[in-house]
């Protein structure tokens, strides 16, 4: 059975998407713990971060990278966590959050809600500052 990142990789759910090449994809958490908080995950379904092949592993911490300067660019912060919990669904992804304080970068985090307006306004300023 197919994950909802995979669903979302195929069209079959919506996103905001960030950035996207040929093997990876970043959008925006509809789970956020801050402004811009992003998943970067590759097309490729594999549960567990650490099964991912070297190759892809290596491309997606550098997809990561660019998409964490965007957020940089686009999101006043103090710097860009990165997290990796990999048990709330089955497809290996990365976490990048925007944080003033650290306390930010956690899964029990309060989660924020933003309208699907200010999430695409979020979106769209994100993939402007995207350097490919």
């Amino acid at each position: 059975m197919s994950s909802i990142f995979t669903k979302i990789v195929n069209g079959e759910i919506p996103c905001h998407k960030v950035a996207e090449s040929e093997e990876f994809l970043a959008f925006l958490d509809i789970s956020p713990v801050a402004r811009g908080h992003t998943l970067v995950i590759p097309k490729k379904e594999v549960d567990y971060l650490f099964d991912v092949d070297d190759n892809t592993l290596a491309g997606l911490m550098v997809f990561a990278k660019k998409v964490a300067k965007a957020l940089d660019a686009t999101i006043e912060c103090k710097r860009v966590g990165v997290m990796v919990v990999g048990t709330e669904v089955p497809h290996a992804h990365v976490h990048l959050i925007p944080f003033q304080r650290e306390s930010q970068v956690s899964v029990t985090s309060p989660k924020l809600k933003f309208s699907n307006e200010e999430m695409a306004e979020i979106a769209s300023a994100l993939r402007a500052n995207y350097e490919l």
